[in-house]
């Protein structure tokens, strides 16, 4: 199973024929071909699978999942932290 983590499209462009796009992810900008989601534009949040655009989000769904992913990550660090307590 993979973790789809959204990240935001900063740039598009047309390469060797096809509708490419650099994602950017906190900070790591990837590219991916987005051919899938043509609608998609500059500022729309989408999940990338084996370099390809699966969705378009917009930002509150987007912000709604990477806030559910801190917190799924801060409550991974607090049981491990209570674990090491015991």
């Amino acid at each position: 199973m993979c973790l789809g983590i959204p990240g935001k499209i900063v740039e598009i462009e047309d390469s060797i024929g096809m509708k490419m796009a650099k994602i950017d992810f906190g900070g790591v900008i990837r590219s991916a071909c987005i051919e899938a989601i043509p609608d998609a534009k500059i500022g729309d949040y989408t999940i990338i699978h084996a370099g390809f655009a699966l969705n378009v989000f917009n930002e509150e769904e987007a912000m709604d999942t990477l806030n559910l992913l801190q917190e799924i990550a801060d409550l991974d660090q607090e049981l491990n932290i209570d674990e090491q307590n015991i």
